[in-house]
């Protein structure tokens, strides 16, 4: 996609051959900062500190750091090492756990001297096929926007999205803004209501992308979705998510549950943007998942630039504070799960679809 008008993914090797960059996405969207990745422990740090987010890239950088650790160690204990490392970074995204699971998988039968080429290799191939995963959701969503448009000629599609499922959270394309970005270049006009999604304001780098690529939007406050959705200005909630257990129900971003419950009440379609990545047929529900609690500062305290473009933090607030960093939006109020494997309505459908 186009960040600062250049077309880039969110993961690539260096000219070097072997490092990893990403963008911080700590300094987004106030300035364009590129990280480079030499050690898995750099990898473990971006993912916990969030300076790469979002559950299919989460996985990429975790690939990557798999095969940065063989390429100083390839044996057995420094494979389960930077597995451990890796895997403890964060409890939610399932595509973290995939991701390293299908390396060491990868790795582990080839002689030491083959693995780290192995698992370069296949962290490239994870990334190509997070982009075509991508692509294949925004075909499957653009037949909803199409839909839509057809019901409310001579006016905009408003569509509500709930944190960052755009490219910036994957490799390419994003899951919630694909059929977006594709709606747009059709001619198809759409506006976007882009929820802030405090604390850690995931929304602007939402909002980024769409500047970038010309799509209308406004930014908004988290809470403001369930009024306008009262008055009629949102046609579709669309978002992304982190884990979709075996029953339907959808771990997402703190917050994406009341968005749903208000889509419920107003009659609005409330559909979930969901690469069979992200599927886990291992977990029964939403209540067995380990919803992560992140530090208390993000919530009491706030950063940004100065007007001389300086990055302060400032707080407010001195009391005490919780971070629990998802919420479950049950699979009832979800209208439609849009896949690579197509549109796909209901939980059995669902597991039936994305199955091994």
């Amino acid at each position: 996609m186009i960040l600062v008008g250049t077309e880039t993914r969110s993961i690539w090797v260096n000219a070097d051959g072997w490092s990893v960059g990403i963008f911080d996405q700590r300094r987004l969207p106030w300035t364009v900062e590129r990280l480079r990745l030499t050690t898995v422990d750099a990898c473990a740090h971006a993912i916990a500190d969030m300076a790469t987010r979002g559950a299919p890239l989460i996985g990429a950088v975790a690939a990557y750091g798999m095969a940065l650790a063989l390429r100083v160690d390839s044996g057995d204990e420094a494979l389960d090492r930077a597995y451990r490392q890796l895997i403890a970074t964060r409890p939610t995204a399932v595509n973290l756990k995939g991701a390293l699971d299908r390396v060491r998988s990868v790795v582990a039968r080839l002689p030491e001297p083959e693995r780290a080429a192995a698992a370069y290799a296949d962290a490239a191939l994870l990334c190509d096929e997070d982009v075509a995963i991508n692509a294949a959701i925004g075909r499957a969503g653009l037949e909803i926007l199409q839909e839509l448009a057809a019901q409310k000629p001579g006016r905009p599609l408003n569509i509500l999205t709930h944190c960052n499922a755009g490219w910036l959270a994957t490799v390419d394309w994003g899951t919630a803004t694909a059929p977006i970005y594709m709606a747009h270049d059709l001619g198809i006009p759409v506006h976007v209501w882009v929820d802030e999604t405090r604390p850690r304001n995931q929304g602007a780098l939402t909002a980024l992308e769409l500047a970038g690529h010309g799509v209308p939007h406004s930014y908004i406050v988290d809470n403001a979705g369930g009024l306008l959705m009262q008055r009629g200005q949102v046609d579709l909630v669309i978002v992304g998510t982190d884990r979709v257990t075996r029953n339907g129900d959808v771990c997402n971003k703190i917050g994406t549950y009341l968005k749903a419950l208000a889509a419920h009440d107003t009659g609005v379609p409330f559909v979930v943007a969901l690469p069979s990545t992200t599927y886990d047929p291992t977990t029964a529900d939403g209540a067995s998942v380990h919803v992560e609690e992140r530090a208390a500062n993000e919530v009491v305290s706030l950063e940004g630039p100065d007007a001389d473009g300086v990055l302060r933090r400032i707080a407010v607030t001195v009391s005490s504070a919780a971070n629990p960093a998802f919420d479950i939006t049950p699979a009832r109020f979800v209208t439609e799960y849009i896949t690579e494997k197509g549109r796909i309505v209901g939980a059995e459908a669902l597991a039936a679809a994305l199955t091994p």
